[in-house]
């Protein structure tokens, strides 16, 4: 996909952010939701791999464990379970709430387009006390372009190729943090613009950006 032309009138800065491995580690509650899920089902999932690798959609991780026909029913099913098993069972990350109270005090607006089922998202959010301007769930790299363009955003935080992937579409400045599947160079290699250690650093980042957007 090609990157969409930017808005033709100016906006008020609005950042967008992923969830997973962004503004939460649910690596603990998605391990306990895909083993509930295994006990129930019968099939063997391996937890541990399965929260190596967060980002894609639930469906392409559930291909490696169930045929095709069963992919869609399991889907469903998991979500209607993790509520119970995820949510108190997922911290914060590093640096994620003031890495939205640092957009709010830059007079912007916050947002969160992630892959994740958009209810659930919006209980992670709601258990942890971190809330963005909008969440918008469903979507998935180069699909989450057409939100952040929608919602004018000028720049997009995340841990996965997948997240520089949407920014790049969307035609936004694409921030990375290593804080998930993907390491640095991976990153770079992108095409992230800018590569923090963690999110903990994205609030001088950002004044720094304010004061200098070039």
């Amino acid at each position: 996909m090609t990157p969409m032309a930017p808005h033709s009138t100016p906006r008020p800065l609005t950042v967008g952010f992923d969830l997973d491995m962004t503004l939460i580690d649910s690596r603990p509650g998605i391990r306990a939701a895909f083993r509930a899920l295994s006990k129930e089902t019968g099939v063997p999932i391996d937890a541990d791999l399965a929260v190596s690798r967060l980002g894609p959609p639930l469906e392409q991780e559930l291909a490696h464990w169930f045929p095709d026909e069963r992919i869609q029913e399991t889907a469903d099913r998991y979500r209607e379970m993790y509520p119970v098993y995820a949510i108190a069972r997922t911290p914060a990350m590093p640096g994620a709430r003031e890495a939205i109270a640092a957009v709010r005090e830059s007079g912007g607006r916050a947002i969160v387009v992630t892959a994740k089922h958009e209810p659930n998202a919006k209980l992670h959010l709601a258990h942890l006390g971190i809330e963005p301007d909008e969440t918008i769930g469903w979507l998935w790299a180069e699909a989450k372009g057409e939100a952040l363009h929608e919602h004018g955003a000028s720049v997009y935080v995340g841990d996965h190729i997948g997240d520089v992937r949407g920014a790049r579409v969307a035609g936004a400045l694409s921030v990375a943090v290593p804080t998930g599947p993907c390491d640095a160079d991976e990153l770079r290699a992108a095409g992230a613009d800018v590569v923090l250690d963690d999110l903990t650093a994205f609030p001088a980042w950002l004044r720094s950006y304010r004061a200098d957007p070039a």
